[in-house]
């Protein structure tokens, strides 16, 4: 098989690595964590009765916001990170996963100061108060997440090369991983939208909304990106 590989390689695609340096695999798997890991605190202040454990929030909040902030910062500042042709990726990855790690580190730090107030009688109140001024940036980037979307079906963005194992099979077929990619900023850009008119109530049918396809979008980006570490180390193989 190895002997099979190295011809393949040879024909075929070729990618200078060192000018395309790459790892939205890890962003992946920190922002479908950090989303799905939003969906159930959420879940846990809205149920009466449960107590939370803020310092489990806060080692969860403050490993993946490091993680995002850290990889999306690089990505956004450096123009363009892909030097190959593909520094849309600054953008489509990098600027939101720097935005969301911010949103964890934030909460990571206010749960660390003020988290036992989320087992206080007034809750839901405080914590809706105190994330209110915050939902507008939240509303802007699901704005953003529609624009990304839009542009990943007009210019079938997101599609593999063939040269990449499993997605590769459908390169074929750009509009199907397109429509993929951009159906999961989709449903991320539904629930950020909704965020605000949540807060204002927060037990009304906006709150099961916003916890199902945020959760199903986290979800899909944990084991989408946990199946990348497969498929971009076979597309490097395969490119080098």
């Amino acid at each position: 098989m190895i002997h099979h590989a190295i011809p393949l390689a040879a024909t075929g695609l070729k990618i200078d690595w060192v000018r395309m340096p790459t790892y939205n695999t890890i962003m992946s798997v920190a922002a479908g964590a950090g989303l799905l890991l939003v969906v159930v605190l959420g879940r846990q202040l809205l149920t009466s009765g449960r107590t939370i454990t803020p310092e489990g929030w806060v080692l969860a909040f403050g490993a993946i916001g490091f993680t995002l902030v850290a990889t999306g910062l690089h990505m956004t500042l450096t123009w363009p990170l892909a030097g190959q042709g593909f520094p849309f990726d600054n953008i489509i990855f990098g600027e939101p996963a720097f935005a969301f790690g911010v949103f964890l580190l934030a909460a990571c730090f206010y749960l660390w100061k003020r988290g036992a107030e989320l087992n206080s009688a007034d809750r839901i109140v405080r914590t809706a108060r105190v994330a209110r001024p915050i939902s507008v940036f939240v509303f802007g980037l699901g704005l953003a997440c529609f624009g990304i979307a839009a542009a990943g079906w007009k210019y079938t963005l997101f599609a593999a090369p063939p040269e990449e194992p499993i997605s590769g099979e459908f390169a074929k077929w750009p509009v199907l991983e397109a429509s993929f990619i951009s159906g999961l900023y989709v449903l991320v850009g539904i629930g950020a939208l909704l965020f605000p008119f949540a807060l204002r109530r927060p037990r009304s049918w906006v709150s099961p909304v916003i916890g199902v396809v945020w959760g199903l979008a986290g979800l899909v980006f944990l084991l989408f990106g946990g199946l990348n570490y497969f498929t971009h180390i076979g597309l490097i193989i395969n490119t080098m």
